[in-house]
């Protein structure tokens, strides 16, 4: 391919992903999916106000902390969106990422653009990439809003003990996003994956969100230890080095790196599979 040629490739599957996320946020369902994500701070935020916190241990991590300082209702709330709620929207988007073009008899068409078959999945991937993030910040940003509408914000007690100011605990609200996000990342190729399999979308979003809940069963049973480290669901709640002082990034790395070694797997495993595949619809 002459450079000329590499250029317009490259033109053209920024124009491909321009689109298809422009297509994914013109979607209810992906509104629908965020809303519902952002009722999880609201719902907190106002229980937490009518009935007042709850004592250390009890119920999620950071819920007793919410009425000493309203930006602990983003961490609480991610707290909670993370076993469940998350990994189901982002099975949703990543499931039907190829499946839900061949059941609306569109797959063929989009497989007409120059981009060609490598790179329309690479798009849908980064689509489904940008919905993780979108997800995430979602809950933070909703939970940092309630949290400074219902409850008093001030210095931030990190785990270490150390506080630090208002402006800095948000920037840590904006690295545990980052966090959580790349958390989501080997999840989504996976729904990918499976959603090169079939042509019907719910069937590869359930077995995706089947798959992540099964995981956090498995991690949660001592006797199967040796495979914990192995599980992509296995750092996603070890974010708490991102609130200390100083900040130590060995979680982030190492949860960056399983990620990073389900997405070859599981995005080699797709691009195999979609490259042999016979596209009637």
């Amino acid at each position: 391919m002459s450079s000329r040629e590499e250029v317009v490739a490259r033109g053209g599957t920024v124009r491909l992903f321009a689109n298809e996320l422009a297509a994914q946020f013109r979607r209810w369902r992906t509104w629908a999916m965020l809303a519902a994500l952002a009722l999880i701070p609201v719902l907190i935020g106002i229980a937490v106000r009518l009935v007042g916190g709850s004592s250390p241990g009890r119920g999620p991590a950071f819920l007793d902390q919410i009425t000493d300082n309203g930006l602990f209702v983003a961490l609480a709330a991610l707290t909670v969106a993370i076993p469940l709620f998350l990994p189901l929207t982002v099975s949703v988007a990543a499931g039907d990422a190829i499946a839900g073009e061949a059941s609306h008899g569109t797959l063929r068409y989009l497989l007409i653009a120059p981009a060609g078959r490598a790179r329309l999945l690479i798009v849908k991937y980064l689509s489904a990439a940008v919905f993780c993030l979108a997800g995430t910040v979602a809950v933070v940003t909703v939970g940092t809003i309630v949290g400074m509408v219902l409850f008093p914000i001030g210095p931030v007690t990190l785990l270490s003990g150390a506080q630090v100011s208002v402006g800095e605990g948000i920037l840590r609200l904006l690295a545990v996003a980052a966090y959580v996000a790349v958390s989501l990342l080997g999840l989504a190729a996976i729904g990918l994956f499976f959603s090169t399999l079939t042509n019907v979308p719910i069937g590869a979003m359930a077995a995706t969100a089947i798959l992540a809940v099964t995981a956090q069963i498995v991690g949660a049973i001592p006797q199967l230890d040796a495979l914990h480290p192995w599980l992509f669901t296995d750092r996603w709640l070890d974010f708490g080095d991102l609130l200390r002082a100083p900040i130590v990034w060995d979680s982030f790395g190492a949860n960056a790196v399983l990620q990073g070694g389900y997405i070859l797997v599981f995005g080699a495993a797709a691009l195999a599979r979609f490259l042999t595949r016979d596209v009637l619809s």
